[in-house]
Order: structure tokens, then C-alpha cells, then sequence
């Protein structure tokens, strides 16, 4: 399980705000690993899965869109997009429960496409702070 996010300093490094956004990268992986393996019947955890408020990356973009990131658009986009990926984990989840497991991991297909959109978003973040901390030098 990733470590709890540490706070960024509002004067991060372009390789600082890339550390940062690579550990969000992969709370994002573990999050969709974790939700393949209940759908595969590896009964993990289910509150982190189900609720964005527990999961790591819910976490991170809490802290972040409160503090250093807070004037990026990505941030706000991120969070709705974030929420939503959780409600589509929750309804599969209930698939999966109720015996219709086929249903279920046949759903994830729409999960990676919204999980493909949250790693843009992350990526063109990264990207717009790295710019604005060159051009700030």
C-alpha cells in the first residue's frame, strides 16, 4: 500500500512535482489493480475501493486541489473524474456480489477508459507545472 501523501512545498523542483505526480500515478494503478483482483474474486479491502475519500489518490487530490495545485483546472476535472471512476467500481462491486461476476468484469472495460482519462489529467498537470516552474527561473 502506497505511503499517505506528503505535502508539497510551494516551491517544488521540476523533478519534485514529477516524484509527485508519479506517486499519484501509482496509487491510480494500485487502485485499478486492486478492483480487478476483487472482480476476480480476491476479496481485498472493499472501503478504499469504494470510497474516494479513503482510496490514496482521493487523498492526494484532497490535499493537493486545497494547497499547491489549487489554481490548476486539471485539479477540479480530476477530483469529479476520480469520483466518478469510484462509482462506477462501486456498481461493479454489487455486480460481483450479487453472482453476476461475468457482468462485472465485463463493466471494467469502461473503468479503464475513465482510469486512461485520470492518467491524463494527471500527465497534463505535471505538465503544466513543469512549465511554469521553468519559465519561473
Amino acid at each position: 500500500m502506497p505511503r499517505p501523501p506528503t505535502p508539497p512545498s510551494p516551491f517544488m523542483s521540476p523533478e519534485a512535482i514529477k516524484q509527485d505526480f508519479e506517486s499519484a500515478l501509482i496509487r491510480h494503478l494500485s487502485f485499478k489493480a486492486r478492483l480487478r483482483s476483487f472482480l476476480h474474486g480476491n476479496n481485498n479491502e472493499e472501503g478504499p475501493l469504494r470510497d474516494p475519500d479513503q482510496c490514496s489518490l482521493g487523498k492526494w487530490i484532497v490535499e493537493r486541489r486545497r494547497g499547491i495545485y489549487a489554481h490548476l483546472p486539471e485539479m477540479q476535472e480530476l477530483d469529479q473524474r476520480h469520483r466518478a471512476i469510484h462509482q462506477q467500481a462501486n456498481r461493479l462491486m454489487d455486480l460481483h456480489l450479487a453472482g453476476r461476476r461475468d457482468e462485472a468484469l465485463a463493466g471494467f472495460s469502461s473503468v479503464q477508459q475513465a482510469a486512461d482519462h485520470i492518467v491524463d489529467l494527471l500527465q497534463t498537470a505535471e505538465s503544466k507545472l513543469r512549465t511554469l516552474g521553468r519559465e519561473a527561473k
